[in-house]
Formats: structure tokens, sequence, C-alpha cells
């Protein structure tokens, strides 16, 4: 069972139990989130579609630490000018691991009441 979910503008294919590197997010180290911008979920042969999101779906996951992530060296040069500018960069990410995937059926509508006809 897989899903595919959006958070902090990325959509990530996460299973049961998987770590990822996120985007920042706000919260401390070992408090749980939930996310329910969920766009796909497979489980075995049946596939269910949002649109754009899957109402009643949730993941829930598991904030394990805040870090950062490897240096990027930017490097600019112009030839023959003289200029030459080098700068580096990294982007702060944080660990999390997925929980529990839930999906909830739609919720069902009431059937609708026998209109009583008065004689």
């Amino acid at each position: 069972m897989y899903a595919i979910v959006e958070i902090a503008g990325h959509q990530y294919k996460v299973e049961k139990d998987q770590r990822i590197f996120v985007n920042r997010l706000e919260g401390d180290e070992g408090s749980k989130i939930t996310f329910d911008k969920v766009l796909l979920i497979e489980d075995g042969d049946k596939v269910t579609v949002g649109a754009p999101a899957i109402k009643g779906a949730k993941i829930s996951a598991k904030i394990e630490s805040h870090l950062k992530g490897d240096k990027v060296i930017v490097f600019k040069k112009k030839r023959r000018k003289g200029y030459t500018v080098k700068n580096g960069h990294r982007q702060y990410l944080t660990q999390i691991t997925i929980g529990t995937i839930t999906t909830k059926a739609a919720a069902k509508k009431a059937a609708p009441k026998a209109e009583t006809v008065e004689a």
C-alpha cells in the first residue's frame, strides 16, 4: 500500500514505516503530525484518485529530527573579465517517519425520505 501526498508544496510517494526528508516543518522532534492532502492511494489492485485530494484520507507521521542538507556550491565566472563569485547553500530539512495511511470512504448520503400524500 502506498500513497502520494503533498507536503509543504512537494509531492511524495510514501509507504508505511518509510523515512523521508522534507522541507523544514513546524513542530518539535518526537511530535506527531498529520497530512490530509492525499492525492492518490493504492491498496493492492484498488487505486483511489482524488480530485484534487481524497476526502477523509489522512497520513500520520512522526518528526524524527531537524537537520541541514548537503552543501550546494554555486560558482559564477565570466571569462576574461576577472569576475568570479563563489557561494554556498545548505537547505533546512526535517526527517519524518510515515506512520499510518488511513482512508475513510466518503460519507454516504441518507436515503431521501418518502413523501406522504394527504388525501
